[in-house]
């Protein structure tokens, strides 16, 4: 009778041994149990191999930490980390050994903590860099704002009933007109050249009026020349570094006299300048700028003036006041230029950090960032449209942007060397004229961006490019000394 059950219990085990091997066989180690769930043999002893090994690093560090032998500071210690100080049958060593453990779990709670804190940290400050900054700015940058926003939203009123108009004209006429443009621009010539200074000429710019040519110079110099005959009017001095702008108040020539402040420069030693146009020395300075400033000009409204600085910011300036009423971060590196939309509620900036940015003036905000260039961002311009703008790039390409769609519509290979100025005819935004160093000025059609003409004649590199509000003439002015200026004899 007892040997009945044995072999019972060799068959059961015979029998489990099979179950073993045909599911080894199979490529299977899972086992069926009685409730139907499947228990996985491989993840289990994983499992409780992790955990013998994290229970001997454990007592490997314990065994690491220093107590002290002092029964009563072991007790003391035991106490300040809310442990008893003495369990049922526990001796010294014993103690001592709970609080080795104690102070064992405590560290690598403790790691874990500084760990997460750590990773909190970084977290911040990633989010930080992505994040544009705004300075907080005084009582007047909110006076200053809503002006903007009552004199930009009639304007763009304006604009976008000018746009509804042109939409109804045919398409016969448009072509019609758009060839006779075309035509233009393919036979301009250069009618004016001029030795400006006896130092490179950084910067040209137009008069209102269209007849009078303001040209600035590294030796510090501005000069006026009258337009066509490019005769000198008056020299400007006052400035004792580079000038790297000088720009028309958007009414000089027009309603402003001749004594009020008609022109705006600025130099590579910080210094903002404001002009009138019977006087050869400055009538006010603006200062602030503790790097250089690269680039000046004037909101549509006459009111407000911009500046680039190389302190990674650009500033808006209150004229009437002479006062700052916003100082703007938002690149990483020095800002070069700056331009502002027809309407007056849009400012774009451009970058060394190869980007440009859409700043809305009304709220601060930028509303649009303009990545691809793979360079400094040396010109920007809107177009009359109020939604597209170029840049200029050193690395030798154009580019349109779409506020509407922000993005990129289209990229302009204008160039063999960095493109130092883009300017929109400044009517209907039909045209674009970029310039280089490569020594050439070009003019391209817009819609499609092709070649119409290249303005070649300079001896040297193109610094800047403007276009006469009347589209009669294009000037440019270069590193040989010289000024152009360019039309339909």
């Amino acid at each position: 009778m007892d040997e009945i059950p044995a072999k019972r219990q060799k068959i059961h085990y015979g029998v489990l041994d099979l179950k073993l091997k045909d599911q080894s066989s199979a490529g299977s180690t899972n086992i069926n149990l009685s409730s139907g769930e499947t228990l996985d043999l491989e993840d289990h002893l994983s499992e409780r191999k992790q955990a013998l090994l994290a229970q001997f690093e454990k007592r490997r560090k314990a065994r690491q930490i220093n107590v002290t032998t002092d029964d009563a500071e072991v007790k003391a210690l035991l106490r300040k980390n809310g442990e008893p100080i003495c369990l049922f049958g526990e001796g010294p060593a014993e103690r001592r050994e709970r609080l080795r453990h104690l102070l064992a779990d405590l560290g690598e709670v403790q790691s874990k903590k500084q760990k997460a804190e750590e990773e909190e940290r970084q977290k911040k400050k990633m989010e930080e860099e992505e994040t544009t900054w705004y300075h907080e700015g005084p009582e007047s940058l909110k006076t200053a704002r809503f002006w903007i926003a009552d004199y930009s939203v009639p304007r763009a009123s304006s604009r976008l009933q000018v746009e509804r108009e042109r939409r109804n004209i045919t398409d016969s006429v448009r072509n019609a007109k758009r060839q006779e443009l075309h035509k233009n621009l393919r036979s301009l010539t250069a009618i004016g050249s001029q030795i400006g200074d006896e130092r490179p000429i950084s910067f040209c710019h137009f008069s209102p009026n269209s007849k009078i040519l303001a040209t600035s110079s590294w030796s510090g110099l501005i000069k006026l020349w009258t337009v066509p005959e490019c005769e000198p009017i008056r020299t400007l001095t006052g400035h004792t570094q580079h000038v790297g702008a000088v720009k028309f108040h958007p009414k000089a020539t027009i309603s402003l006299e001749d004594n009020d402040c008609c022109l705006a420069s600025c130099s590579a030693d910080g210094s903002v300048k404001l002009w009138s146009l019977d006087s050869e020395k400055p009538i006010a300075n603006i200062e602030g700028h503790t790097a250089k400033v690269s680039r000046v000009a004037y909101h549509p409204s006459g009111r407000f003036l911009g500046t680039t600085c190389f302190d990674c910011s650009w500033r808006l300036w209150d004229i009437e006041v002479q006062e700052e009423i916003l100082h703007q971060e938002g690149h990483s590196k020095g800002v070069y230029s700056i331009d502002f939309q027809n309407d007056g509620a849009l400012c774009a900036t451009g970058g060394m950090d190869a980007f440009g940015r859409v700043w809305d003036l009304r709220t601060g905000r930028c509303i649009m960032f303009m990545e691809g260039h793979l360079k400094s961002v040396l010109a920007i311009n809107f177009s009359p449209n109020g939604y597209q703008v170029v840049t200029g790039s050193e690395d030798n390409t154009s580019k349109i942007w779409d506020l509407r769609q922000r993005q990129c519509l289209y990229t302009i290979p204008s160039h063999n060397n960095l493109v130092s100025g883009a300017k929109y005819e400044n009517d209907t935004g039909d045209y674009l004229v970029t310039c280089s160093y490569d020594n050439t000025a070009k003019v391209w059609s817009n819609p499609g961006y092709s070649l119409l003409n290249t303005l070649s004649g300079h001896d040297g590199k193109v610094m800047a490019v403007d276009i006469s509000l009347d589209g009669q003439y294009i000037a440019t002015s270069s590193y040989d000394r010289t000024f152009k200026l360019w039309g339909v004899e």
